[in-house]
């Protein structure tokens, strides 16, 4: 990591407070040996009991890529009966609906499917890009959570399993993308730079997701933090027991996710999130330094699929090249400058850890 996220500190040692912020978040969410084996029992116990007589115990999301995918095998592999949520923004690979498909057909895991109105979403996705700001693929994200919040809460399911996970994923600044939660900063650019209604695009306030977690009593677990996650040997297994295929790079199952991390990121804001990504991997032991800064020299996105996936990004959009260089030269933009509500939930955490120090609430599930 280094000054391409403005937020970064630097001991006086030289060390950066993301490897400090890994460290305290890897020590308190990070469960192995006997107690990480004790504790992931007591969640899947959890899961099973508020299942029981239901057709499913749990509900998760996947999109074909190496977390959601390892987190289907584990599922399966501790007796969970999980219903697959996946979203379809458009943008799919052919091998992610592949690696979706033998995935789930070897496991006997059923599909929910959530397909976005296009001409919505592309309204959405360019407002984000005329905003100029480096968070423009937090509108998936956030629809991805909706949904599987809503799913969980119309079927009555009490528990979401996800995939996020500290050691491949611990390192992220807020600055490179922020806002997967925030409805409010998410409509405040659409309002200002889109031009459609989105009237059927899934999403949640601030008083949706506490509806969903106090009144409806949905818990989001991360089931990843509990066992041992090495990511090279998580592939091999993939690959080995259920026909899935590598696509290149993290998150790189997604087209435009390919073309924005590979090209709009870097050639624009001066963001590269293999920085993070290959961070992530020292911190937890997967790699070495050394190992981080030569991968760093492999361009492996330039060339024939990048500009391919230029010209399909582009002319799926229904921008001109024109209309593109000139998004690409507007100066760049923070969340800072839209209505967001970055200082809301800062208060409401901070109301929350003080009651779960009271004890008035039950302590944190992860």
């Amino acid at each position: 990591m280094d000054t391409s996220d403005p937020g970064i500190r630097f001991d006086p040692e030289g060390v950066c407070s993301h490897c400090h912020g890994y460290a305290e978040t890897a020590a308190r969410l990070v469960h192995g040996g006997e107690e990480g084996r004790r504790q992931l029992e007591a969640m899947v116990a959890a899961i099973r009991a508020s299942g029981r007589g239901k057709p499913y115990d749990c509900v998760m999301g996947v999109s074909g890529g190496v977390d959601s995918t390892y987190l289907a095998y584990i599922a399966k592999s501790l007796g969970l009966r999980p219903l697959a949520v996946h979203l379809d923004n458009g943008w799919n690979s052919e091998l992610a609906v592949s690696n979706i498909e033998k995935v789930l057909n070897t496991l006997g895991i059923d599909l929910y499917t959530e397909v976005l109105d296009w001409e919505e979403f592309r309204d959405l996705q360019l407002s984000f890009l005329r905003a100029s700001v480096p968070d423009a693929e937090i509108p998936t994200d956030h629809a991805i959570s909706a949904t599987v919040n809503r799913v969980a809460a119309e079927r009555g399911i009490a528990y979401i399993i996800s995939g996020d996970n500290v050691v491949t994923e611990g390192i992220l600044p807020v600055s490179w993308t922020y806002g997967v939660w925030d409805w409010k900063y998410i409509s405040a650019v659409h309002r200002q730079f889109g031009s459609a209604r989105l009237a059927g695009f899934p999403h949640y306030s601030l008083a949706r997701l506490f509806y969903y977690k106090s009144v409806r009593k949905i818990r989001t677990v991360r089931p990843l933090n509990y066992v041992p996650y090495v990511k090279g040997d998580v592939m091999r297994v993939l690959e080995e027991k259920l026909g899935w295929k590598y696509y290149g790079g993290k998150h790189y199952e997604s087209i435009y996710t390919r073309f924005f991390q590979g090209y709009i990121l870097p050639a624009k804001f001066g963001i590269d999130k293999r920085k993070a990504h290959l961070s992530t991997l020292i911190c937890s032991g997967q790699m070495t330094r050394e190992e981080a800064l030569a991968e760093m020299l492999c361009d492996r996105y330039a060339g024939e699929l990048q500009r391919s996936d230029r010209e399909y990004v582009i002319k799926k959009l229904a921008l001109t090249p024109d209309e593109f260089a000139a998004i690409m030269a507007l100066p760049a933009r923070s969340y800072r400058e839209f209505p967001n509500s970055s200082a809301t939930l800062t208060r409401a955490l901070g109301l929350v850890r003080r009651a779960r120090r009271l004890r008035l609430l039950p302590a944190a599930q992860v």
